[in-house]
């Protein structure tokens, strides 16, 4: 025993000289290194959030809305013309398996008030469940027999995920007698207006291509997870697609809740599947083609989070992947166009991708969770309070303006933010480098009316026992490193840093035991 007791205490010794002289050539200076880029990073991050700012209060103070930049008028019957004063619509809904949904999305569709013989709902069901599928059809056929003119289509395999089945669904005869395509995700419920308030922007000003919608959800409230998302999305919609549309008529389309110009989409090119990010992709061919956006934020269109860690996870992998994967595609794509003006190009290029898209994951968690830190252990590195502290501190306080009712809840939202980074930066690289899962497409989980029973109360919750579903090795190594640091820091440091240490390991320790979320009750 006391033999054992040496050998670990000159193994010990050994380790702790080998770190003193690395430390000062090597450690020191890649740390000293790694904090300059995060700082420059962080500012990078905190003027975009800043400048976006100032532009919601401008929006807000002198009542910029839609309406009053572009030509709206609502669409009225004419006596002569009849029902074909309005224009053609068809409405596209992707599934997958969406035995919890499939229900509440066709009968949205199906009951928009909008001509009967101007619409079109197609229902393109990539179904691998034949259960599911008879489901979907049979309540096409139910539709059907009430007189909507809705399609069924199905195809052989599911090549291109949603964009393939969106690329599919546009080759049919009785497409081309469209003028207009709305998209819905399986989860989202329109409201009857949604086509009488969206469509007159595309019909009275045909610079226009894309009119998109607000997201509603309607399940934010089901456990803290999802109110974190709803913090982030809200941000997203309130200010990002706010100021996008306002200041540069171009934003993201978010693939869901949007009506697009026939013709634009066919001028973009249509829906292509080299990225997860479809969506995205025919927004920036469709804008760098000259075509203005309009985003509606007022237009709120209902749908589901994941209320699941794991579905959230694939989720934000794909979302993260996605854009990075398209950068690297389309950057000098960007950059030769000469059709739009250097200063949107450089709103594309920069601000749109690299900071919001690239920047702002990775300086997240490299910062915050890495480097920060490992300061801690190598107190020759200081960070200043700026960077550490009060940048932080503004950009979260600004982050929180699209979610009021969220506010006491801050913390949590810095915490949770942090332990997604991680699974974000590492989407991001795997995009960029373009390896790995780069296309890899998992259909986020949607639950509907799974958690509740009939009463219309909470189910149960049950956590799922099986070892592989419910702990994820990744956030528990984080969370290791932290805790770490954490501890050194309360024995020897100075800044105080081991009560953001402690908090946020724990953050990481939760998620990693699978502890978050709802969970489903096995079946």
């Amino acid at each position: 025993m006391d033999r054992l007791s040496v050998r670990y205490s000159d193994i010990a010794g050994q380790m702790g000289m080998i770190w003193e002289q690395t430390k000062a050539p090597l450690i020191v200076p890649l740390l000293k290194w790694m904090v300059f880029l995060c700082l420059v990073m962080s500012l990078m991050l905190f003027v975009e959030r800043v400048y976006m700012g100032i532009v919601i209060v401008y929006l807000k103070l002198f009542g910029r809305k839609p309406e009053t930049s572009y030509k709206w008028e609502p669409l009225k019957d004419d006596v002569e013309l009849g029902n074909s004063a309005h224009p053609m619509v068809l409405v596209q809904i992707p599934m997958y398996n969406e035995k919890e949904v499939y229900q509440l999305s066709i009968g949205a569709a199906c009951g928009l008030s909008w001509p009967s013989d101007r619409i079109i709902i197609q229902i393109l069901d990539d179904s691998t469940d034949p259960v599911i599928k008879n489901m979907v059809a049979v309540e096409c056929q139910r539709w059907a027999s009430k007189g909507i003119n809705i399609k069924y289509q199905i195809r052989e395999n599911r090549h291109g995920y949603k964009a393939g089945a969106l690329r599919e669904g546009m080759k049919h005869s009785y497409v081309k007698l469209c003028d207009y395509v709305v998209i819905f995700d399986a989860d989202f419920q329109p409201e009857p207006d949604f086509l009488s308030r969206s469509i007159p922007f595309l019909v009275h000003n045909p610079q226009i291509a894309l009119v998109q919608a607000r997201w509603k959800f309607v399940n934010a409230d089901e456990c803290l997870m999802t109110r974190m998302q709803e913090m982030s999305l809200d941000y997203h919609f309130i200010v990002e697609q706010e100021v996008g549309s306002s200041t540069y008529a171009f934003f993201g389309f978010n693939g869901t809740a949007g009506v697009w110009r026939m013709s634009a989409l066919n001028e973009a090119g249509g829906w292509k599947d080299r990225t997860t990010v479809e969506d995205m992709d025919l927004a920036v061919r469709a804008g760098l083609k000259g075509w203005k956006f309009v985003y509606l934020g007022d237009l709120k269109v209902k749908n589901e989070l994941p209320s699941t860690f794991k579905a959230y996870r694939y989720q934000q992998h794909r979302w993260s992947c996605g854009p990075a994967n398209l950068f690297r595609k389309m950057a000098m794509e960007i950059v030769r166009n000469k059709k739009v003006s250097m200063w949107k190009k450089f709103y594309l290029v920069y601000s749109f991708f690299f900071v919001r898209k690239i920047v702002a994951h990775v300086v997240t968690f490299l910062f915050y969770c890495v480097v920060m830190p490992a300061t801690v252990l190598v107190p020759e590195v200081d960070v200043p309070k700026w960077g550490a502290v009060y940048i932080p501190c503004i950009i979260t306080l600004l982050n929180a303006v699209g979610t009021p009712r969220s506010l006491h809840l801050l913390i949590f939202w810095i915490l949770f933010e942090n332990v997604m980074s991680m699974h974000r930066t590492k989407a991001t690289v795997i995009g960029l480098l373009e390896v790995g899962r780069v296309n890899e497409w998992v259909v986020t989980e949607k639950l509907g009316d799974a958690l509740k029973s009939k009463s219309g109360s909470k189910a149960h919750k049950k956590p799922r026992l099986r070892f592989g579903e419910r702990v994820f090795l990744p956030e528990l190594c984080i969370g290791a490193y932290l805790f770490i640091c954490g501890c050194y820091d309360l024995s020897f440091g100075k800044n105080h840093y081991f009560i953001y240490l402690f908090l946020q390991s724990f953050a990481f320790f939760v998620a990693g035991i699978g502890y978050i979320g709802v969970f489903v009750p096995n079946s």
